[in-house]
C-alpha cells in the first residue's frame, strides 16, 4: 500500500505510520509473509468496534436531541452494523489499500463485505492510537456521517410512511408537506417543515435536512392524530 498517497488523499498525516500499515494488513498476508514479523489487523479492529460506538452514539446524542434512548438505539445499530460498514469502506475505496494473501486475493477478498468493514474498523482503531477521540470524530462527520445519516434515519424511523398509510384508511384525506423556513450557514443547515392533512390538522419539524425535518413533523403529525 502507498501510505503516502491515502494520507494525502483524505488530508492526513499519521505520526507513527506502521500502525496505518497494520490497519489495512490481513491475516492471510501475514501468514504468507513469517520472515516480515508483521501484524495483522484484528486486534485494532476490536478497537475500532468501539471508537466507532462512542463516536456514533455521541454524534447521535448531539443531533438529536429529542430522539427517545429506544429510538437512537435503533439508528446506532443502523449504522454500525456490517453493511454499513462496508459502505463505509468503499466510498473511501479502503480496498486499494489492503494487503492480502495470494489465495484471499485470487477468491475475492477485495470485495468481501465482512473484511472490507473489519478494515473499517481497524482503520479507526489505528487512527484513534495515533491521533486520539477527537480526530476519528472529525474523521466521520467528515467523510462519512453527511453521506448515511439521512438514509439511516429513514429507514428506522419513517414516520412519513406511517403518516401516509394512517391518511389513506379515508377515502379523499390529503396529505402534504412543505419546507417553510432554511435557517444556518451551508455547512449547518437547519430545516423547517410543515405537513398538512385535510387543510385542518397542521404540524412541524426541525432538522438538519429537509427529509429529517419532513420526518419530524409527521411524527408530531402522528401523536396528534
Amino acid at each position: 500500500m502507498d501510505k503516502k498517497i491515502m494520507q494525502k488523499k483524505f488530508a492526513m498525516t499519521f505520526h507513527n505510520e506502521q500502525l496505518l500499515k497494520q490497519a489495512f494488513t490481513h491475516s492471510s498476508y501475514v501468514n504468507e509473509h513469517p520472515q516480515k514479523r508483521l501484524a495483522d489487523n484484528e486486534r485494532l479492529e476490536f478497537l475500532g468496534d468501539a471508537v466507532l460506538e462512542l463516536a456514533v452514539s455521541d454524534y447521535l446524542y448531539q443531533r438529536h436531541g429529542n430522539m427517545a434512548e429506544g429510538d437512537l438505539t435503533k439508528l446506532r445499530a443502523n449504522i454500525v452494523c456490517e453493511d454499513s460498514l462496508y459502505r463505509f469502506s468503499d466510498v473511501l475505496g479502503f480496498n486499494e489499500y489492503i494487503l492480502l494473501g495470494k489465495g484471499e486475493e485470487r477468491t475475492g477478498g477485495r470485495s468481501r463485505h465482512a473484511l472490507l468493514a473489519d478494515v473499517f474498523e481497524a482503520f479507526l482503531g489505528a487512527l484513534y492510537l495515533d491521533q486520539g477521540m477527537a480526530t476519528c470524530q472529525q474523521f466521520l462527520e467528515q467523510f462519512i456521517f453527511p453521506n448515511i445519516i439521512d438514509d439511516a434515519f429513514s429507514h428506522v424511523m419513517d414516520y412519513k410512511t406511517k403518516l401516509q398509510e394512517l391518511v389513506q384508511q379515508k377515502k379523499g384525506n390529503f396529505l402534504q408537506y412543505k419546507i417553510i423556513e432554511e435557517k444556518g450557514p451551508s455547512h449547518a443547515k437547519e430545516f423547517h417543515a410543515e405537513v398538512l392533512v385535510n387543510h385542518e390538522h397542521r404540524a412541524k419539524g426541525v432538522g438538519r435536512s429537509k427529509k429529517e425535518a419532513e420526518q419530524a413533523a409527521a411524527k408530531n403529525m402522528l401523536e396528534k392524530l
